[in-house]
């Protein structure tokens, strides 16, 4: 049953997930692609995970802001595709009114630590090539705790926000949601309640958490550039910002995706194409996320290296 009456009102308590596409070939070839990405992102961000804590030559403040944003990556993806993956094999995928909400808000709080992780790394590098003699002090293993605090506390918040935001709306019907999970716009539209408020403080949310992050990630890459810029060896310049690629990759590559769909007009792009950046946010970019870190990285090359060479010699 989808939906009861209360009062003048028909009250949806279930939603219908209508998923990427209706096309029976295509579901199959996308499950299959999908299920192989997702198994790519466990596993990959799984072994960042346990290289960073079971090697002693990235015991490193980066390091650990990194293993975070493993968890978050493992997180943002476990939230959305398995569902996704259900949705590809059966023709009628429900979805509980509280199992709608929940999904909403884990996927702004892992969405949130995200961004706030990618802030805080960007804040280390900056410390750690602008202030290296304040460096061990300034970004000592209590103000890493705490600033990984300030993130999980930032995406619970947020997270509180959409969820809420959620519960006050009214649903009447139709209750098919045209997405792969439980976004915010989509259940918007199904909405028979004034969403003009709501609205504007999902976008406010959004808008201040990106707003912040990158005012935070542009200023510590500022001082980061004319930092560089003054050196005077060759070598310490190519050193320094070898240092911050990883890291530019992955800012650009999930700044793009979330200011595509949270912070551009609605009117500028399609439904389809809504979901199609979606995927890639939620489910390409947690699997590149350990592939660029380690491809890019010469700790962590060389600890797996020295890792795989102990499980052989042993």
């Amino acid at each position: 049953m989808d939906s009861l009456v209360d009062g003048n009102h028909t009250v949806v308590t279930e939603f219908i997930l209508l998923g990427l596409t209706q096309d029976p070939v295509l579901r199959v070839i996308l499950f299959i692609i999908i299920l192989c990405i997702y198994l790519v992102t466990v596993s990959g961000n799984l072994c960042t995970i346990l290289l960073i804590r079971l090697s002693s030559l990235v015991h490193h403040p980066m390091y650990f802001f990194l293993s975070h944003l493993a968890f978050a990556d493992i997180a943002l993806s476990t939230t959305v595709t398995p569902n996704m993956l259900v949705n590809f094999l059966v023709d009628k995928n429900a979805f509980s009114f509280h199992a709608c909400a929940f999904q909403l808000g884990s996927v702004a709080v892992f969405g949130a630590v995200e961004c706030f992780l990618l802030a805080a790394m960007a804040y280390d590098r900056f410390m750690a090539i602008c202030n290296p003699l304040l460096y061990s002090t300034k970004m000592s293993s209590q103000v890493c705790v705490q600033l990984i605090m300030v993130a999980y506390a930032g995406g619970f918040l947020y997270g509180c926000t959409f969820t809420i935001c959620f519960y006050v709306l009214l649903f009447c019907g139709p209750n098919r949601v045209n997405h792969f999970f439980c976004d915010f716009a989509p259940l918007i539209e199904l909405s028979c309640s004034d969403v003009s408020v709501l609205t504007g403080v999902a976008s406010s949310s959004s808008g201040s958490l990106i707003l912040f992050t990158v005012v935070v990630i542009v200023i510590s890459y500022t001082y980061i550039v004319i930092t560089i810029l003054k050196m005077r060896s060759t070598e310490g310049r190519h050193k320094a910002f070898s240092t911050c690629t990883s890291h530019l990759s992955a800012v650009t590559l999930y700044y793009g995706t979330t200011t595509f769909i949270y912070v551009l007009p609605k009117s500028l792009y399609s439904t389809d194409q809504n979901k199609v950046i979606s995927v890639f946010y939620m489910v390409v970019i947690p699997m590149l996320n350990p592939l660029i870190y380690s491809l890019r990285n010469k700790d962590i090359k060389e600890a797996l290296k020295r890792q795989i060479s102990r499980k052989i010699f042993s």
